[in-house]
């Protein structure tokens, strides 16, 4: 095989490579011992045809086959010895091709751009620490208290009022008839936050534990049986308790009860819950600022195919000529997203990042309890959409790449109060809310938050070749043929 590279200038290259013809005849003969054996025809034992006879008959197909293989074997070799990463898919323009001829292509491929990502190990970023104080902890466990309240049954003459838990058996009709769900046991009722039927807590008032109290109500427009919407209803209660609230203490028992060993665990646990709160939508910051910094790095020419993809997908959903009023915009931010992707992509080579099948479905794991009471929804969605779970793939990959430039970079830490760490993030939150109102797509904010994170699409793990940053391992388009019959 000789290849010869052309038009060297800009990213841009033809490969001009020629097979000789001994080469080509070898792989012929090869395919034709190969289905030697498996061929039958019909004067021929199994095995015993003559390769003139194959050649006769079957020479068009087999052709067809070994030209599609040489042309794939040889193509990505070509890129590879010659260090080339195409952006996108090659083309390939055969000039000269046939059985018993040398074959001769170009193939036209526009490559990759060298990327400097040196300067990532020293990248400038602020790492926050929120201090949390112990009165924030306390304060934080008392409102748990406050939601769990404990209830004490008082004395037999005790009349209910608003706050107190009333339990009661019912018995209800309509226009005197017993209708389906008309009867309900030991229902428990606080009494002021009106969760049965607007108006039924309230004619509990001054109701005491045996007293028989009929109860006038309308049922709701979401009642299950609708015939029986917004039809009054008469409820005959007989009442089984009044508990009222008491003051939960907040001791071990209490935060045993929360799954934890004793109070000081609690608070310990209460503490980090607070400083997790914060800390991940501060890590956010940080990664945002090192995407900042990366958009920083020069890049001295971007492939136009990528852009022009990118373009598609920023412009999808809109008119044409909406989409030609922002084409330029789009072309911007477009750059902006490969650019950052071709260095993040470079980063997460050269330090073998990967992401495994366990950190896939961790990630799964977590997409699922985001969605509570859709989890089979979500399962199926992944199972069903390929395309899904490689993009999934692509953010637990580029969370990986970030977390090892923090890692590597210099950060300013930042011990700061749980107040600056609200103050920050308000700023931070107004900050992009204004720069989007000030743009109409949001043209440079390619990684405000994590949602927009994932939509870019030249960010993938590794080992799924990223559509914008495909490596020498992409195979030009060769023109398929018919197979060889094994009759």
């Amino acid at each position: 095989m000789k290849v010869t590279v052309e038009n060297k200038k800009g990213l841009n290259k033809d490969l001009k490579i020629f097979i000789d013809k001994e080469t080509m005849n070898s792989y012929m003969d090869e395919k034709y011992e190969e289905i030697k054996g498996t061929v039958n025809l019909k004067g021929f034992r199994p095995g015993k045809v003559p390769k003139e006879v194959l050649k006769r008959q079957f020479g068009k197909a087999v052709f067809g086959e070994v030209l599609d293989k040489v042309l794939k074997e040889t193509s990505t070799k070509a890129l590879e010895e010659n260090k080339i990463k195409p952006a996108g898919q090659p083309k390939l323009d055969l000039k000269t091709y046939g059985e018993d001829k040398e074959l001769e292509y170009v193939l036209s491929v526009t490559e990759l751009p060298k990327v400097e990502i040196k300067s990532l190990e020293n990248i400038k970023f602020d790492e926050y620490a929120v201090k949390i104080d112990d009165s924030e902890t306390d304060k934080r466990i008392k409102e748990i208290a406050k939601n769990q309240p404990n209830f004490k049954e008082g004395a037999a003459d005790t009349k209910a009022k608003e706050g107190d838990l009333v339990a009661l058996d019912y018995k209800a009709t309509i226009d005197g008839k017993e209708f389906k769900g008309s009867e309900g046991k030991n229902t428990q009722l606080t009494l002021g936050k009106d969760l049965f039927l607007k108006g039924f807590d309230k004619q509990l008032i001054g109701v005491k534990k045996d007293d028989e109290k009929v109860v006038e109500a309308t049922l709701p427009e979401n009642y299950p049986e609708k015939e029986l919407v917004n039809k009054k209803a008469k409820f005959n209660c007989k009442i089984l308790s009044v508990k009222q609230p008491q003051e939960v203490k907040i001791d071990d028992d209490f935060a045993k009860n929360l799954g934890a060993k004793d109070l000081k665990d609690l608070k310990a646990l209460i503490s980090k819950q607070i400083n997790d709160e914060y800390k991940n939508s501060l890590d956010q910051l940080s990664k945002n600022q090192i995407l900042k910094e990366i958009e920083k790095i020069k890049v001295d020419e971007i492939p136009e195919n990528l852009v022009e993809e990118e373009v598609k997908i920023l412009s999808q959903g809109m008119s044409e000529d909406e989409a030609k009023k922002n084409k330029k915009s789009f072309e911007e931010k477009a750059k902006k997203r490969i650019k950052t992707g071709l260095i993040l992509n470079e980063f997460g080579e050269k330090n073998q990042i990967n992401v495994s099948e366990q950190e896939l479905q961790a990630e799964v794991q977590k997409q699922l309890r985001m969605m509570p009471g859709q989890e089979k929804m979500v399962m199926d969605f992944y199972q069903k959409n390929p395309s899904a779970l490689a993009s999934l793939r692509g953010t637990v990959y580029e969370e990986k790449i970030l977390n090892l430039i923090k890692e590597k970079g210099k950060p300013n830490k930042k011990e700061i109060s749980k107040e600056e760490a609200e103050k920050i993030l308000k700023e931070a939150h107004q900050h992009d809310h204004d720069h989007n109102h000030s743009h109409d797509h949001d043209h440079d904010h390619h990684h405000d938050d994590k949602k927009d994170t994932k939509k870019k699409p030249e960010v993938k793990a590794a080992k799924e070749k990223k559509p914008s940053t495909k490596t020498a391992k992409s195979k030009p388009a060769a023109k398929k043929t018919k197979k060889v019959s094994k009759k």
